[in-house]
């Protein structure tokens, strides 16, 4: 369950960096670019906190 959830942040953190640098080179419309980036934001406020969590002692 921790490998997925990590795996579903990191797949949404690189679609917060992937497509503004292909936007920066003319590769990605910036209509998909704003599309992508909301999916990996979701994907990335939606599963980090649950791995990245304070263990108690």
């Amino acid at each position: 369950m921790n490998l997925l959830l990590k795996l579903l942040s990191f797949t949404g953190l690189a679609l917060t960096v992937v497509p503004s640098v292909l936007v920066f080179n003319d590769v990605l419309a910036f209509d998909m670019h704003t599309t992508l980036m909301a999916v990996g934001m979701i994907l990335w406020f939606g599963s980090s906190p649950f791995w990245m969590k304070e263990k108690k002692l």
